[in-house]
């Protein structure tokens, strides 16, 4: 493997999951929701939501561009 496939493999393994991201945007909504917050931890608990929302989007991406569809001849093409 080269340097950049190091770079990318370490990358995704630190990453969390899509079912990890999306079980911690449920808590960041939950906590906005229930409980009365100042308007710095609101502020602060919407950017996290943004951010993990972008992480889910990125990764949705990645999977996006490896799935392949199989046509009826048995040959390969990018979905």
């Amino acid at each position: 493997m080269g340097t950049a496939e190091n770079t990318a493999a370490a990358e995704a393994e630190r990453r969390p999951s899509l079912e990890e991201m999306f079980s911690e945007l449920e808590g960041v909504i939950e906590t906005m929701e229930g409980a009365e917050l100042s308007l710095e931890r609101s502020f602060d608990l919407y950017n996290k939501g943004m951010e993990l929302l972008k992480e889910c989007s990125k990764s949705i991406d990645e999977v996006e561009k490896k799935v392949l569809a199989l046509d009826e001849d048995g040959e390969t093409y990018e979905f």
